[in-house]
């Protein structure tokens, strides 16, 4: 069965969960895994993101759009295009929480932006899946049902009427960068100048990746570079090992 939620509020028990936000944290997850860092611990909330500091650890996040006070990189996806250090602990206000939800429901959960959508589609196969989109502050996102709707409509199986609609959605819109454009995520980048942010998260399966949760801890997961296709370890606690 493939089904879409449209905010995190509607995450489900699935064999996969696919996690997106486009708009930009899961970009910025595969950017920078595909960029040569060894993980990404994606926190719930800055707070936790803070506890995490420590040394080849850089600390990247953002809150209305922009990096906080004290973080080494903000949210945009070229910045981690070169590590800095060995791991990133990235804090976001919805797609990181959105990660750390699906993976306390999901048996498995991959990280889906439209840089990496072929290699996700690839990966996920004909698994139970459940689309997961991080929205914007609660509410359903154009941006991220777009790219659910996409990669929808690429997988064979059953499908919810969530579904289906985000695959009607696609039609609408000649490219993914006009997708994008018309969202709130898309606007809110505008307002601070971000307007690169959105034209970088726009191309289209440009990393041959499939990220995936590998450990979960407490308010936040590590993901690294995966494939469902092969990797069939199941998600473990790892709170003793990244405290």
């Amino acid at each position: 069965m493939i089904d879409v939620a449209f905010t995190r509020a509607e995450i489900r028990p699935a064999a996969v969960a696919v996690v997106i936000d486009v708009l930009r944290a899961s970009s910025s997850v595969v950017q920078a895994l595909a960029g040569g860092y060894e993980r990404v611990l994606c926190c719930e909330s800055i707070e936790r993101a803070e506890q995490l500091r420590g040394p080849d650890r850089v600390l990247a996040g953002e809150r209305d759009c922009l990096p906080p006070p004290g973080f080494d990189l903000g949210n945009s996806p070229s910045a981690f295009a070169t590590p800095l250090a060995r791991e990133v602990v990235l804090a976001t206000t919805n797609g990181a929480p959105t990660l750390v939800a699906a993976a306390n429901a999901a048996e498995r959960v991959v990280v889906a932006a439209m840089s990496n959508l072929q290699a996700v589609v690839a990966a996920v196969g004909d698994a139970d899946v459940q689309l997961v989109c991080a929205g914007t502050d609660g509410r359903p996102g154009l941006d991220d049902t777009y790219v659910a709707g996409r990669i929808a409509e690429l997988l064979k199986g059953d499908r919810t009427d969530g579904a289906l609609m985000a695959q009607s959605l696609v039609a609408h819109y000649a490219t993914p960068l006009a997708a994008l454009e018309a969202s709130q995520a898309a606007r809110n980048l505008l307002a601070v100048d971000l307007d690169s942010d959105v034209e970088a998260c726009a191309q289209d399966s440009v990393f041959d990746i499939a990220p995936v949760v590998t450990r979960v801890g407490d308010g936040m997961v590590e993901v690294t570079r995966g494939d469902l296709a092969k990797d069939n370890s199941p998600v473990m606690p790892v709170a003793q090992h990244l405290a």
